[in-house]
């Protein structure tokens, strides 16, 4: 199994990302997708979460009203849209596999694949 993250970059605040996280050997619409991110000395940290068909969400409340999150079973990707950055949202940003295909999950230990990470720079 494979997570590939991309999209990430240097942004000015206030500005938009779009990241894409595509994946590889699994059974896509079996997993429930997230997205975590881990600034510099902090613990990683839960964004967002959605389930097999994209029909349901989980924000964390740092997320909610800036960031979407979407998936596309035909590419096998998921997708996190993030406007109205801030340079707190400064982190390296990782996308997860959730075998469970159910309601989406914000805990770090729910998730049993993960990819390599993708950094995204907020400057002020």
């Amino acid at each position: 199994v494979q997570l590939q993250a991309s999209g990430g970059g240097l942004v000015q605040a206030g500005g938009s990302l779009r990241l894409s996280c595509a994946a590889f050997g699994l059974t896509f619409i079996n997993y429930a997708m997230g997205w975590f991110r881990q600034a510099p000395g902090k613990e990683r940290e839960f964004v967002a979460a959605v389930n097999w068909s994209g029909g349901s969400a989980y924000y964390a409340d740092s997320a909610k009203g800036r960031f979407t999150i979407s998936r596309d079973n035909s590419k096998n990707t998921v997708y996190l849209q993030m406007n109205s950055l801030k340079p707190e949202d400064t982190a390296v940003y990782y996308c997860a596999a959730d075998r469970s295909s159910g309601s989406p999950r914000p805990f770090y230990s729910d998730y049993d694949y993960w990819g390599q990470g993708t950094l995204v720079t907020v400057s002020s």
